[in-house]
C-alpha cells in the first residue's frame, strides 16, 4: 500500500536540543479520525550524548566544513544505532523516522540553516527511510525556518491558547491566530551559569531561588534590541552568544543571583506575549517545566492558566510534534507556515532518504 493511503502510522520522532541535555525519541502512533490526526506514545526515552560529541556540538559553530562534515557523520551514526539499540524489535512496526538534528547555524536573514545528524547514516543502520533537515527550504523561501512546532500545536494541542517550549530556547505558539516566534534563550543560558557551579543544571530552580534580583543585570538583559523584534523572528546559539553570553556569563556576580535574575527577565517576557489575551490556558512543555522558581514566578506574572501536563509529554512533545511534521512531509501537506516564518508561502519541508516509491516533491 502507498504511503499516502493509509490511516494510521508509527513514526519515531528525534529532538536533539540547543541544551545538549540529551537526544529525545519518542515512538509515535498516528491515526486519522474524522479528517483530524490523533497520536498516542508507547514508548519514549532519552539517551545521554557521549562527553566526545558533546564537545564536538559545542564548539560546531566553529569548526570548518570538513570537520563538520565529519560530526554530521558521526551524530547521524549515533542517532541510529541509539534507536536501533533503544527501541530492539518495535523498530520493525515503524513506518519512518523524523528527525529534527542538530541546529549548528542558523543565520536565516542570511539564507542560512544548518542542522546536523545525517540522515544517510541514520537509514543505513535502522533501514528505517528518514525524514530531515526540515528547515532548509523555509530558509530559501525568504522565511525564518522557525519555530516549526506551530502546525503540530495546531493539530495536536488546539484545547490550549499557547504552547510554551522551554528548552534551549524559549518559543511560543499562540494557536488562535497560529502565530510563534522564539522569545529568549533558555535552558541555554540556565546551563551555562549552573555549570559554574559545576552542575549540568539548577535541578528544580534550587539556586535560583536562593539567589537575589540584581536590578543592572536585569535592564540590560531587558535592552537585547532582540526584546523588541517584531515577528517573524526566531534565535540560534549564535544570537545567544552574541548577543545574552556576555551580559550572564561575563557577570562576576555569584551564579545563583544571575539565575534569579534570569529566571526574572524570561517570565516577565513570556507574560507580556501571553498577557495580551487575558484568562488564556498556556501549556508548558520542555525541560524548563521542571523549574519549580521558575514556573511559580511565570505563574505570579501570567494572567490566566499556567498548565503543566504529564512528565512525559513535558519532556517528549517536541519530538512527539517532528514525528507529526515527518508524517506531514511524507503526505506531502505543508510542515512550516508562512503566517509563523515569513516565508513567500506555506511549504512542505524535509529530506526524504531511504522512501520506496515515493517522490520527493
Amino acid at each position: 500500500m502507498n504511503m499516502e493511503q493509509k490511516t494510521s502510522y508509527s513514526v519515531i520522532g528525534v529532538m536533539s536540543g540547543t541544551s545538549l541535555d540529551g537526544l529525545d525519541l519518542v515512538i509515535s502512533n498516528f491515526r486519522l479520525i474524522n479528517g483530524h490526526w490523533s497520536f498516542e506514545i508507547t514508548d519514549a526515552q532519552t539517551v545521554n550524548y557521549p562527553e566526545s560529541i558533546i564537545e564536538e556540538l559545542r564548539k560546531g559553530i566553529h569548526l570548518k566544513s570538513d570537520a563538520l562534515n565529519k560530526l554530521d557523520k558521526a551524530l547521524g551514526e549515533f542517532i541510529g544505532k541509539t534507536i536501533k539499540d533503544s527501541f530492539g524489535e518495535k523498530l520493525y512496526q515503524i513506518d519512518f523516522i523524523a528527525s529534527h538534528g542538530h541546529t549548528i547555524f542558523h543565520q536565516p536573514e542570511k539564507g542560512v540553516t544548518v542542522q546536523i545528524g545525517c540522515g544517510e547514516e541514520m537509514n543505513r543502520i535502522t533501514s528505517k527511510p528518514v525524514v530531515n533537515d526540515f528547515r532548509s527550504l523555509d530558509v530559501s523561501l525568504g522565511g525564518q525556518g522557525a519555530p516549526l512546532v506551530p502546525v503540530g500545536d495546531r493539530d495536536l494541542f488546539h484545547e490550549f491558547d499557547y504552547c510554551l517550549n522551554l528548552g534551549g530556547i524559549a518559543n511560543i505558539t499562540q494557536n488562535q491566530k497560529i502565530s510563534a516566534f522564539d522569545i529568549c534563550p533558555f535552558n541555554m543560558a540556565l546551563n551555562a551559569l549552573a555549570e559554574k557551579k559545576n552542575l549540568a543544571y539548577d535541578d528544580g530552580g534550587q539556586l535560583a531561588n536562593s539567589g537575589k534580583l540584581l536590578p543592572t543585570v536585569l535592564e540590560a538583559l531587558s535592552n537585547i534590541p532582540y526584546n523588541k523584534v517584531k515577528g517573524p523572528k526566531s534565535l540560534g546559539a549564535e544570537d545567544y552568544e552574541l548577543h545574552w553570553k556576555a551580559i550572564i556569563e561575563g557577570s562576576e556576580a555569584e551564579p545563583q543571583d544571575l539565575m534569579n535574575t534570569y529566571c526574572e527577565y524570561a517570565a516577565i517576557a513570556i507574560a507580556k506575549v501571553v498577557n495580551k489575551k487575558p484568562g488564556s490556558k498556556l501549556l508548558v512543555t520542555g525541560g524548563g517545566a521542571f523549574h519549580t522558581y521558575f514556573i511559580n514566578r511565570l505563574k505570579g506574572l501570567v494572567n490566566g492558566q499556567v498548565i503543566i501536563p504529564t512528565e512525559e509529554l513535558i519532556s517528549f512533545k517536541e519530538a512527539l510534534i517532528f514525528a507529526y511534521l515527518g508524517l506531514l512531509r511524507v503526505l506531502k501537506q505543508p510542515n512550516c507556515l508562512a503566517s509563523v516564518t515569513g516565508a513567500k508561502q506555506d511549504n512542505c519541508g524535509g529530506n526524504m532518504i531511504g522512501f520506496k516509491n515515493e517522490t520527493q516533491s
